[in-house]
């Protein structure tokens, strides 16, 4: 089981510096930014820009995997997201994991005053993804049905460099569906409505899921065990880097659900806020994961 941690880039670089090499340090796997240009858990402070923090991020450190969970295909178009991905890519020697999600409405609001429709979203979305591999494919035109770029000559990637490694968050039928056409691996939170549940009703909501995802593969010919499973856990009513006990518990369940990544929230922020934990819970349970992995 792969271990992420989730670092919201909501302080000065000098302190997120700190964090990413303390990520490093325990054993994270893949430390992740948000980005967003506005978020609630954000309202009145800094959000800085995460594809920046993880360039100097990529420069600080030198093993942990570096992601965006999720760059927004509401605020990217293809050939612009393919470049900043690529740039970071390489200035992380192949460790980025370009998460890529639908997005939020506040981020339309805020950058373009647009409020645009849940199937405007996935159409975007749709687009940028399609987009974005024909742009890694060296296509120099491409039509989608909101996107669409022509006339480039760049190259996607520097001399002798691969793709970026491609992840997206999907929680129905038609985002599972473009996760296993075109991703390496697939991001949920158990889906819509699912942080508000209790703790066993959340693992019967994240079983749902992966029988979905599973069902998704089959019908496009994937191996179903083929792309990696990621889950983000800690934002609704279960918060697994509680206790050691709690972290633990949530490792074996996701294992159990056929996952491949648990993803949670870094010790940051006020004690006893929203995503603050003891970093001793954390280097416990790192320690003793990496002693039998």
């Amino acid at each position: 089981m792969r271990l992420g941690v989730v670092i919201p880039q909501m302080r000065p670089w000098k302190e997120l510096a700190r964090d990413f090499a303390w990520a490093e340090d325990v054993g994270y796997d893949v430390a992740y930014v948000y980005d967003h240009l506005t978020h609630p858990t954000a309202a009145g402070g800094w959000l800085a820009d995460g594809f920046s923090i993880l360039a100097a991020a990529a420069t600080s450190t030198s093993r942990v995997g570096l992601g965006t969970l999720v760059a927004s295909a509401t605020l990217h178009s293809p050939v612009a997201l393919a470049r900043l991905a690529a740039t970071t890519d390489d200035i992380a020697d192949g460790r980025l994991v370009l998460g890529l999600g639908a997005g939020s409405p506040r981020c339309s609001n805020a950058d373009r005053g647009e409020a645009p429709t849940p199937g405007e979203m996935h159409r975007r979305l749709a687009d940028v993804v399609e987009g974005l591999v024909a742009v890694f494919e060296g296509a120099t035109h491409w039509q989608g049905a909101t996107r669409s770029f022509g006339g480039l000559e760049t190259t996607a990637t520097p001399s002798g460099a691969g793709t970026p490694y491609l992840m997206l968050a999907a929680h129905g039928p038609k985002g599972m569906d473009l996760t296993v056409r075109h991703a390496d691996a697939w991001n949920t939170n158990g889906g819509p409505g699912s942080v508000e549940l209790a703790h066993e009703a959340y693992w019967d909501a994240v079983r749902i899921q992966g029988e979905r995802f599973t069902e998704a593969c089959e019908r496009v010919g994937r191996d179903p065990d083929q792309p990696r499973r990621t889950l983000l856990l800690g934002y609704g009513t279960i918060r697994p880097t509680t206790s050691s006990a709690a972290y633990d518990d949530a490792i074996g369940r996701a294992h159990e659900e056929g996952f491949d990544e648990l993803i949670v929230y870094g010790p940051f922020g006020e004690s006893g806020g929203r995503f603050w934990s003891d970093p001793e819970v954390h280097g416990d349970v790192l320690a003793r994961h990496r002693a039998t992995a």
